[in-house]
């Protein structure tokens, strides 16, 4: 599929500046590192929205008809997770689920995230990237490298391969670096924008965009320029300001999967960017993993979540809309699956919720064409085989997973079934699901 032409600025969601969804006011909070405190989890379920929290494919999350955006914005301010006003729709960085946690990744990539975060933050151009641009920091299980970031970093020996839209263009820096040559990319890409006359939201979407941008980075790769002033080790707060008012607005050598497969396997279903089950760690203690089914997490599902992780625990999303607690023993990490496979959270990595995804659908979005989370629910048990199945309201097919998806369009009269080039419509929901079970297993 080329890459699109834009016309315009993109009007992605923020925790500010909202979108006036079919359903109301929808904020989208960006959750840098996909890392939540309990603090943060409460004030996302303060009851000012529909009572849920929508997991995103990035790590992040967004709550849905919004009662009081205003007291909705000062609650997650108060709960840190709107440290920079201005520039909280570019905080994308997705990092490896179990990073400084299991046995296989080569470097903790946490303070990097948050040095990231604080650095990008605090240089003012950038708060004028697109809300879609998107950073990705793997800790060498080759996780999310592939996930399609504009600028993502991965452990290459004892440096860092920078890729650049996915692809490796040579781009070589030591670790203290990252972070500022990470940041250095993202101001070369509005710079290179410019350049073009061009309204592109992703790097990808530029002319020949990741040659240019290399080509603008290569001659700082010296040790000199590349001293990075934002220090690794620093978890401050970038800014106190309060949370101001809400916006309503209307609405070449590519790193492939395979080349990373050996590497971002964890022998569970779902692959390592979304862990289910009950996980050992490098340290001796345990972690819980559990895939949310359709990205809809209830107050009801927080609050077991929040009694798993402890007074002190951190929930880690996934970029598959999943959740893992760390830090548990074999006995707590036992009775956490069974709690919270109690309340609905997927913990058996057999699943088909594993592997199934779909966009808001009906009533929420008014582009859909049906409740697609409704046929989804009725379907899933099903479906059989093991290849993703991603189901769509529309043509854009929001939510979709990377990689090799069976999709399932809605159109008038009914679905689309499409996979590996071949379209099937059908008008009755056993006949989509038959066509399903014939594309994943076969």
């Amino acid at each position: 599929m080329p890459d699109p032409i834009r016309t315009g600025p993109d009007a992605c969601p923020g925790a500010l500046q909202l979108h006036q969804a079919a359903d109301g006011p929808l904020a989208r909070v960006r959750v840098p590192g996909g890392e939540l405190s309990l603090a943060a989890l409460r004030a996302l379920t303060a009851g000012l929205g529909d009572g849920f929290i929508e997991l995103t494919s990035r790590a992040n999350v967004q709550v849905r008809a919004l009662r009081d955006p205003i007291a909705f914005a000062a609650g997650i301010a108060a709960a840190g997770l709107l440290p920079s006003p201005t520039h909280e729709r570019v905080r994308n960085i997705l990092a490896s689920p179990l990073t400084g946690l299991g046995p296989r990744g080569i470097l903790d990539v946490r303070p990097l995230v948050t040095a990231l975060d604080k650095g990008l933050c605090s240089r003012t151009p950038l708060a004028a990237l697109p809300g879609r641009f998107l950073f990705a920091l793997d800790d060498g299980t080759g996780d999310v490298a592939t996930q399609n970031a504009d600028i993502s970093a991965i452990p290459d020996a004892d440096s860092m391969r920078i890729l650049l839209a996915g692809e490796d263009h040579g781009l070589r820096c030591p670790i203290d670096a990252t972070v500022h040559l990470m940041l250095t990319a993202a101001e070369s890409f509005l710079t290179e924008r410019t350049a073009q006359s061009s309204e592109a939201w992703r790097l990808s979407e530029l002319h020949d965009g990741p040659a240019q941008i290399a080509a603008r980075l290569s001659p700082l790769l010296t040790t000199s320029v590349l001293t990075d002033p934002v220090s690794t080790r620093s978890a401050d707060p970038v800014s106190s300001t309060p949370a101001p008012s809400p916006i309503i607005s209307q609405g070449s050598p590519r790193l492939a999967a395979d080349q990373t497969a050996s590497l971002g396997s964890d022998g569970r279903r779902g692959d390592g960017l979304s862990p289910v089950g009950v996980i050992a760690l490098s340290d001796g203690t345990y972690a819980i993993g559990a895939v949310v089914p359709l990205g809809r997490l209830s107050a009801a599902q927080v609050v077991v979540l929040a009694e798993v992780a402890g007074p002190e625990g951190i929930v880690r999303l996934t970029p598959r809309r999943g959740v893992v607690v760390a830090g548990l023993s074999a006995n707590n990490a036992a009775s956490a699956e069974v709690a919270l496979g109690n309340v609905g959270l997927v913990t058996d990595p057999r699943s088909p919720w594993v592997v199934v995804t779909a966009c808001t659908g009906r009533p929420g979005c008014a582009k859909s064409l049906t409740d697609v989370q409704a046929d989804a629910r009725t379907s899933v048990g099903a479906l059989g085989g093991s290849r993703p199945v991603h189901w769509a309201g529309c043509e854009r097919r929001c939510g979709r997973p990377r990689g090799e998806v069976v999709d399932v369009v809605a159109v008038p009269g009914g679905y689309r079934v499409d996979f590996e080039g071949v379209s099937r419509t059908h008008g009755e929901l056993h006949a989509v699901v038959e066509d399903v079970r014939s594309r994943r297993i076969g």
